[in-house]
């Protein structure tokens, strides 16, 4: 099969049974492909949608964006994970508004922050119609599979070759309906596991069916334990204002810029902190611990609850930790496990009521 018969079967494929109805789908201008594509990122479609539809609603327009705190911006996207992304749209945006339109050139894109080369192929073929290949997970699926790539992806020889034949298999025409569709086979055919190949536009001269090497494609990247560490989380609670203490995280980082909890290294720790910042304990209970896992680590954690009165409305050295009133904590960036803790805190002190 030559390249431009792939590029047929696919688009053909994705005339008939392709998605047209996913919210970005509706608008493809730069701006809307832009925070589609970034939320995309290692997140499926179905998590993102709801993110995507609260947050162009939120900030329908590249200005709109630019001009909003960063708070604002990480708390429209808390729950959706991976944080930089949320930071680097939020610098990116700022970059934008102060040149001359957007940019629509792969150059002038992969300088933002957060837009690597597959990034920027998509919006100038999707926003654009300008051909530019891609390689985002579901690419790299379909094209290990039919042409037998052997290697894990993630090594810098087997991601070249599969650029070269990405190049090689995007057409010049049909860019935008070519790159949603080679995109789609893979998300909801060439699957991970139990992939529907009988539904493929390319199973008939796909050579990891016929050489019996689908589970085996793409290669996997090599294990390593996934190291863990722990820490207890401090709510420290102002009974009668019903307030929480939150301290706002470093700008990189793990949940860079949102707002957590104190952590320490453990629960004696956390009672010293709180006798040495006057801050007397009326009572103390601990949740049960839970695990949240990154991409490259667990995190074991136990929340210790101190219940507190009167505090004085210091400020950590840091000049990052704020009182706040329990109402308002929704319209803040915090990480799904502050969020959890709450629910379940609220949930137990109505089941107490």
């Amino acid at each position: 099969m030559n390249n431009q018969s792939f590029a047929d079967r696919v688009l053909t494929w994705f005339d008939r049974h392709g998605r047209k109805d996913l919210p970005w789908q509706q608008s493809p201008e730069p701006y809307s492909v832009w925070i589609s594509e970034i939320m995309l990122q290692q997140t499926q479609v179905a998590a993102v949608i709801p993110y995507y539809q609260r947050f162009m609603a939120r900030f329908p327009d590249i200005q709109t964006l630019a001009g909003a705190s960063l708070d604002a911006v990480l708390a429209t996207w808390s729950g959706l994970g991976y944080y930089a992304r949320a930071r680097n749209l939020h610098r990116a945006a700022q970059i934008i508004v102060r040149q001359d339109g957007f940019p629509d050139t792969l150059e002038a894109l992969i300088k933002l922050p957060g837009i690597g080369r597959s990034t920027a192929g998509a919006i100038l073929s999707i926003a654009f119609n300008d051909s530019h290949a891609i390689l985002d997970g579901n690419v790299k699926r379909v094209l290990s599979r039919f042409y037998a790539v052997p290697g894990w992806p993630g090594k810098n020889r087997v991601a070249r070759e599969l650029w070269r034949l990405s190049a090689d298999c995007t057409p010049n025409s049909r860019a935008a309906d070519y790159t949603q569709a080679i995109m789609d086979l893979g998300a909801t055919v060439c699957l991970r596991s139990k992939p529907l190949c009988q539904r493929c536009p390319l199973h008939d001269q796909c050579r990891a069916r016929q050489e019996q090497r689908i589970d085996e494609l793409p290669g996997r990247k090599p294990g390593k334990a996934m190291p863990s560490k722990r820490c207890v989380f401090l709510l420290l609670r102002d009974v009668p204002g019903k307030r929480i203490l939150l301290e706002k995280r470093p700008a990189t980082g793990i949940w860079g810029g949102l707002w957590s909890f104190p952590e320490h290294g453990n629960i004696d720790a956390a009672l010293s902190w709180c006798l040495a910042s006057d801050y007397p304990v009326l009572e103390q209970r601990t949740l049960a611990p839970r695990r949240h896992t990154f991409s490259h680590y667990h995190l074991d954690y136990t929340a210790l609850v101190v219940d507190t009165e009167n505090p004085r409305d210091f400020v950590m050295e840091s000049n990052r930790a704020v009182w706040y009133k329990v109402d308002n904590v929704d319209t803040l960036g915090v990480p799904v496990p502050v969020r959890q803790i709450l629910q379940t805190l609220s949930y137990n002190e109505d089941d107490n009521d």
